[in-house]
This record gives C-alpha cells, structure tokens and sequence, in this order.
C-alpha cells in the first residue's frame, strides 16, 4: 500500500514539475543551466566529458479549447467532499489538464488524495483531468478532504491551473467559488 501511495505522489508531482516546465518555457531550464566546475580525473582514469542528452522537442499544444468543470461541494464536522467532472467544449482536444482546487480554511497535515492529485499548499489541491477529448469528458474526480479545523464554512475556489498551453475565451466555467456552510448540504457548481 505504500508503494503504491508513493509511486501515485510520484506520478502527480511529475505532471506538476512538467507543468511548471513548459509555463516556464519548456526545457529553457535544463539547457540555460550553468556549468559545473569540472574536477580533475582521478590519477590512472582518462577523463571523458560528460554528454549533454538530446533536447526532447515538446509538442506545441492546441490552439483552443473550453475546458469547464461541474460537481458539488459539501462541508461536515471538519470534512470537506469535493466532486467534479472536467469537460472539453473543444474545438480541440487537449491530452491533459490540471485542476486547482483552493479553501479559504487550512488542509489538515495528512491527507489521502485520490490519484492524479497532490497537495500543493496548505489550502491547495490540484488533480490532473486525463485526456479532455473535444466535446467530451475527463475522469471523475472525487475528494474527501479533512480540514485542520471545524468551520462554519467554507469557500472553495475552482479554476485551471494548467491546460498544455491552450487558449481559453470562456473562464466564467471553469473558474468557480463555491461557499459550503457545514450542514451537509450539497451545492453544485
């Protein structure tokens, strides 16, 4: 079990890192890095200098997509459930995408996110879509997340926090804020 919790953290962390990668301009931060001071080789090896790898070409991404995310929150007794469904009104497709999903309350220290999400702060979580095909849907994301402490209420922010570089006209649905009054009740966005 906990390999397999750690191999799930690995794989949302490196979609994470890649993400950062190509927001910051793809492999501009492997190549751009500065040499390292080179030592000399020990007596009796011959010193060959390293090789640099081949610079992988990134796909450019699709020119446009409508991502949209639709579900419900619920707020009880200091546990906060989370349920979306990430959409694609195209007109392209998109390989993958990452949710951000931000409380206005503090994340308790452990949490058991479901796979493809990982914390990213202490009111932050972001989960990876899978594959949005144009006009279609992604994979179901559910979240059962205990809060630090028990509040009144919470506001939970939804919204894309990477989409492979596409362009998106319409943010008004997939940027949502969500106030969760801790009655169990269920409110849809």
């Amino acid at each position: 079990m906990k390999e397999e919790v750690v191999a799930v953290r690995r794989c949302a962390v490196r979609s994470v890192v890649v993400a950062g990668l190509l927001v910051l301009g793809g492999t501009a931060g492997v190549q751009g890095r500065p040499a390292l001071a080179q030592e000399p080789p020990a007596q009796g090896y011959r010193h060959e200098p390293a090789q640099e790898p081949p610079a992988q070409e990134v796909a450019p991404g699709p020119d446009e997509a409508d991502v949209a995310y639709h579900g419900r929150v619920s707020l009880e007794r200091g546990q906060l459930r989370v349920w979306l469904v990430p959409q694609n009104d195209g007109p392209a497709a998109l390989p993958d995408a990452t949710v951000r999903v931000r409380l206005s309350a503090e994340l308790a220290d452990r949490q058991e996110l479901s796979t493809g999400c990982v914390r990213v702060g202490s009111r932050e979580v972001v989960c990876e879509t899978g594959p949005l095909p144009m006009h279609g849907y992604g994979r179901h994301i559910g979240l059962l997340l205990a809060l630090k402490e028990p509040v009144p209420e919470v506001v939970v922010r939804i919204d894309t926090w990477w989409n492979g570089g596409a362009s998106d006209r319409n943010l008004s649905n997939n940027q949502h804020a969500v106030l969760a009054l801790d009655t169990g009740d269920s409110y849809a966005f």
